[in-house]
Formats: structure tokens, C-alpha cells, sequence
């Protein structure tokens, strides 16, 4: 219960304003957005703001079942870091490297409780607007729960406002450009062609020029 309150006061405190003053934000095709679970957004990673930012998004009273899918290795590598992690950001800490079990067990497990997961499927933060290709992570949770949508975003501007590396917030207008819905379709290099194909048609949505 106490944490629940806290990460209310947290984004709403903090995180909100610092999202609508520092940041400008503009979304388009909000209605794509999903309301309730069980469902998964997708995003392109270019900063820690990212998931800052997504999670701004949704309703106070849906946030505690927004769920950041996070690398265990990075986010559990000390005991604040842990809590602040898990308690009041949320995430779902997934081990990179395992040599045994079923390391996205944790994000099943969500999906069967009707949470919204949110994956980076490009798998860590890379070169600000450039796309990576995308880990197999969310072809394996579209495969087992076929039924679950997929709901594609790209996000501009975050990797300026705070690019990997560095801890010096930059105030940076975001854009955020929502796709429609995909479900699994039955042939995994098929289907994250498509996935990537749509982030990529996002990206190219708001024809910003290159950053110098």
C-alpha cells in the first residue's frame, strides 16, 4: 500500500511536470493506447526517460498495473536501485543471461494477471533515433499469448533531452507516435519484420531533420 502511494506521489509530483514543462510532450493516435490489460506496448530505447515518459501516459489509478519489462543484471545491482526499480518505477526484472528456467516467466505471469507490459525489444539503450534489430524476447510473449496485442510506439526526442552515458537532463521537446495494434501471426521472422517495419514507419511520421 505504501508503495503504491509513493509512486503516485512520485509521478505525480515529479515525474509529470517534469514530462509536461522540461519536456513538451506531443502523442499522437493516443487512442491507440491500450486501457486495460492484458496488452504490451512496444518502443524504440534511446534513454532512461523512456519508460518515465510511457508510463506518464496512462491514469494514476492504471499505474500500478503498467508494467517496464527491465535487465535484472542493471536495474537489481544494488539495494536502493532495487526498490526504487521494482517499487515505485515497477519493472519486471529479467535476467539477460540464465542458464536455466524460463528467464520471462515474470512477464507471463503479468499478462495472466491483466497487467501492461512495456518492452524494448531492441533490448538496451542505443544511438538516439537509430533502430536496432529486435530481440526475440517479444516474439516468444506474442507466441505464447497470441491473443494479447502488440502496440507499437516510437519516441523522438528523449535521446537528446538525456542520451545514454549521460546525467545532465537536457530540456527537449518529445514526440511520441502510436501505431495500431498487431497480434502474433503465426511465423516469428515474419512478425518481427512487421513489428519493425511499423516502428520504422512511425519513426519516419514527424520528418524531423538530423541532429547536428
Amino acid at each position: 500500500m505504501i508503495n503504491t502511494l509513493l509512486r503516485s506521489l512520485f509521478f505525480m509530483l515529479l515525474v509529470r511536470p517534469l514530462v509536461l514543462i522540461g519536456l513538451g510532450i506531443n502523442i499522437r493516435n493516443r487512442k491507440a493506447l491500450p486501457t486495460q490489460g492484458p496488452a504490451v506496448i512496444i518502443a524504440n530505447h534511446n534513454s532512461h526517460l523512456d519508460t518515465l515518459v510511457i508510463l506518464s501516459l496512462f491514469p494514476l489509478s492504471l499505474l500500478s498495473r503498467v508494467r517496464p519489462v527491465a535487465a535484472a543484471d542493471y536495474f537489481l545491482r544494488n539495494p536502493f536501485l532495487a526498490w526504487f526499480a521494482t517499487k515505485i518505477i515497477g519493472i519486471i526484472p529479467i535476467q539477460r543471461a540464465t542458464k536455466g528456467g524460463n528467464p520471462l516467466h515474470q512477464a507471463f505471469e503479468a499478462l495472466r494477471n491483466n497487467e501492461i507490459l512495456i518492452i524494448y525489444p531492441e533490448g538496451s539503450r542505443g544511438v538516439p533515433e537509430e533502430l536496432t534489430k529486435f530481440k526475440k524476447g517479444i516474439s516468444l510473449i506474442s507466441k505464447k499469448f497470441p491473443e494479447i496485442p502488440i502496440t507499437p510506439l516510437f519516441l523522438h526526442g528523449l535521446g537528446k533531452a538525456l542520451p545514454k552515458g549521460d546525467a545532465v537532463f537536457v530540456p527537449f521537446f518529445c514526440d511520441i507516435f502510436v501505431g495500431n495494434a498487431q497480434l502474433w501471426e503465426g511465423e516469428k521472422d515474419l512478425f518481427m519484420q512487421k513489428l519493425e517495419a511499423q516502428i520504422t514507419d512511425l519513426s519516419k511520421q514527424g520528418h524531423f531533420p538530423e541532429w547536428d
